[in-house]
C-alpha cells in the first residue's frame, strides 16, 4: 500500500518549481491557475525571490502547495496514471493537508490556493509580530517536550509573571518536536531544554506561533472561509493532522481543518497509523522534508521524495 504525502511550511526555496515549469506544460498550467486565482505573479516570486518575500506565510503556503500539486499532476497526466489507482491514502504536514485534499480532488486548485492565502494572512494577523515564537527541540520526544514547555510556563509564573502559552505544536518524529506560544515562554523553554534532557533547542525563523491557542482568531477566519468553500469527499481517505486518523467525509474534513489551526500536528502518529493500516511506501511530492521523518518513524518503510522530472520518471518505473 502507498501514501502520497505533502510538505508544510519551511520547504520553500527560491527557484522551487522552475525546472518543472521549464520542462512541462502541465506544470505551467498549474502555476498559471494559481497565479490567476490569487491575482499575483506567485510563480515569479517562487522562481526569482526575494527569499524574504517568499518566506512570508501568505506567500509560502500557496507556493508550497502549487509546487507539490504541479509535481503530482505531471506524474498523473504525463505518466497516464490516476491517484486513486496509485495511492491508498493521502496526508500532509500542516498546510500540506490542503495539498493532500487538492491532490485527492476534495478541493479544486483555485480554491486551495485562495484558502491558503487567507490562512497565511489570518495566521500572521492573529498575533502581533514579536509576541509569538516557535522552537524545535531535538533529541526530545513529545512527552519530554511537553514537560519542558510546562516547566517554562511554571517558572515564569513562579517569578510572578502571567500565565503564558507554550505547548507542543508539531510532533514530527521520535527525535524532533516543535513547541509554540508566547515568545517569552518559548525562549524560556529553549533555555531549559538542554538541562531537561533535550539534545538541542533552536528558535525557528517563523513570523507567528502556529498550531497553538494563540491562533484562535485565525481559526475563526478559516471556519468562515471553509463554510463557503466547495469541499467534496476525497478520492482516497486523508489522514488528518489533528487526530491522526483516516477521514473521507467532507463535513468531518471541514471541521478538522478548522481545528488544525490551533491544534497539534500529529505527524509521527499519522505515519504510524498509516503504517498500521498497511502502508509500506510513502511518496513525498514537492519536497525532501517529510521523507527523512518517515524513515525515523518507520525505519522499514520506503520513503521517496519526488521533486524533479527525473524523480517522476523513476517513480513511474516503480509503480
Amino acid at each position: 500500500m502507498r501514501a502520497f504525502i505533502f510538505p508544510g511550511q519551511g520547504s520553500q526555496a527560491v527557484g522551487m518549481g522552475q525546472a518543472l515549469f521549464d520542462a512541462s506544460p502541465v506544470a505551467r498550467e498549474v502555476f498559471g491557475e494559481v497565479d490567476e486565482a490569487l491575482g499575483q505573479n506567485l510563480r515569479r516570486l517562487m522562481a526569482e525571490g526575494p527569499a524574504d518575500a517568499l518566506t512570508l506565510t501568505e506567500n509560502a503556503q500557496p507556493a508550497i502547495m502549487a509546487n507539490a500539486i504541479a509535481t503530482l499532476r505531471v506524474l498523473v497526466r504525463e505518466g497516464h496514471v490516476t491517484l486513486a489507482d496509485k495511492a491508498d491514502y493521502v496526508a500532509g504536514h500542516s498546510l500540506g493537508e490542503y495539498s493532500a485534499l487538492c491532490a485527492a480532488e476534495a478541493l479544486d486548485l483555485s480554491t486551495t490556493a485562495r484558502l491558503l492565502k487567507l490562512r497565511g494572512r489570518a495566521m500572521q494577523a492573529a498575533v502581533p509580530v514579536g509576541e509569538g515564537a516557535m522552537a524545535a527541540l531535538l533529541g526530545a520526544d513529545v512527552e519530554k517536550a511537553q514537560v519542558i514547555a510546562g516547566a517554562a510556563v511554571d517558572s515564569i509564573l513562579a517569578e510572578g509573571g502571567e500565565e503564558l502559552v507554550c505547548t507542543v505544536a508539531n510532533d514530527n518524529d521520535p527525535s524532533q518536536v516543535v513547541i509554540s506560544g508566547h515568545r517569552v515562554a518559548v525562549e524560556r523553554a529553549v533555555a531549559l531544554a538542554k538541562e531537561m534532557g533535550a539534545r538541542r533547542a533552536v528558535l525557528l525563523p517563523v513570523s507567528a506561533p502556529f498550531h497553538c491557542a494563540l491562533m484562535e482568531d485565525a481559526a475563526t477566519a478559516m471556519e468562515a472561509a471553509l463554510a463557503d468553500a466547495d469541499l467534496r469527499a476525497p478520492l482516497v481517505p486523508v489522514f488528518a493532522n489533528v487526530d491522526a486518523a483516516a477521514v473521507a467525509d467532507a463535513g468531518a474534513i471541514r471541521r478538522l481543518l478548522v481545528e488544525q489551526v490551533t491544534g497539534r500536528v500529529r505527524w509521527r502518529e499519522s505515519v504510524l497509523a498509516m503504517a498500521a493500516a498497511g502502508v509500506t511506501e510513502f511518496v513525498e511530492f514537492g519536497g525532501k522534508v517529510l521523507s527523512p521523518m518517515v524513515k525515523r518513524i518507520v525505519p522499514d518503510a520506503e520513503a521517496i521524495s519526488v521533486v524533479t522530472m527525473d524523480d517522476i520518471e523513476a517513480l513511474l518505473k516503480r509503480m
